[in-house]
């Protein structure tokens, strides 16, 4: 599991310029107010990029590549990994990248804040805070098997084998039950495993269902709820305090408005 699920408060004021490498400092030691860092966002390429740039926009997130909204500017033709926007006179930088990576480079530092699913945090045990769940690509984790077949009943004697691209999460929904599994890991096409009786059950993350029905396979179980949450660097949360909580801020309010 990842170790800490909520941050620390974020302070509405920032007592000394010292601690926040936003604004620049020269020489002499006084602050220049025309220099700002740009505050660095991982996002997620692929199907979960259009909604993450439409809740970025509605809490005031502005290319300045292009003078269309947001959702068109990244999701144009362009190969750039690397766009511009603004904030309320704060730069971004936004990072175009694969959803699996994106922890990875918040973790480490390279980015501020990132967009990631709660279950690649969970599988991968990421050192971040996530200080807000944006109710964007909500899905459940579950075990899944052909249809009609019992699943403790299938395996006629031997370890259980379970597909999956999410081992450690499978080995331990499975070690809480207090059944010993064999784990196989596959990416990809996992439906097909217990069809061609690779496995006797997978894990996999289950959107409407469908994919399921298609392939004569059913929910047996559900291991939890899965949305894309708002995950930042430790030491980024803590230093760029005056950056970062009125971005939060506007996403929280931006998330609220969408509520029916």
């Amino acid at each position: 599991m990842s170790r800490d699920v909520r941050a620390p408060q974020l302070s509405e004021q920032f007592e000394s310029t010292a601690t926040n490498p936003s604004v620049m400092t020269s020489a002499a030691g006084q602050v220049s107010a025309e220099v700002v860092l740009p505050l660095t966002i991982a996002l997620p390429k692929g199907r979960s990029l259009k909604p993450v740039a439409t809740l970025l926009a509605r809490a005031g997130v502005l290319s300045t590549m292009s003078s269309a909204p947001l959702p068109e500017a990244l999701s144009d033709a362009s190969r750039a990994l690397v766009r511009t926007a603004r904030f309320l006179g704060q730069p971004l930088n936004l990072l175009l990248l694969k959803p699996d990576d994106v922890p990875t480079y918040v973790e480490y530092g390279t980015a501020d804040l990132g967009v990631c699913g709660r279950d690649v945090l969970v599988e991968r045990e990421v050192d971040v805070y996530q200080p807000v769940d944006l109710a964007i690509a909500r899905c459940r984790l579950v075990v899944a098997g052909r249809v009609g077949v019992d699943v403790d009943a299938s395996h006629e004697g031997r370890m259980p084998r379970v597909a999956t691209k999410f081992p450690r999460i499978a080995a331990a929904h499975f070690a809480r039950r207090g059944v010993q599994v064999e784990i196989i890991d596959v990416h990809g096409s996992v439906e097909l495993a217990p069809l061609l009786g690779l496995s006797d059950v997978i894990v996999d993350l289950v959107e409407t269902g469908s994919t399921l029905v298609e392939n004569g396979l059913e929910v047996k179980e559900e291991i939890s709820f899965v949305s894309s949450v708002l995950i930042a660097n430790r030491a980024s949360y803590k230093l760029r305090t005056a950056a970062i909580a009125p971005f939060i801020h506007a996403l929280r309010e931006a998330l609220a408005s969408a509520l029916p």
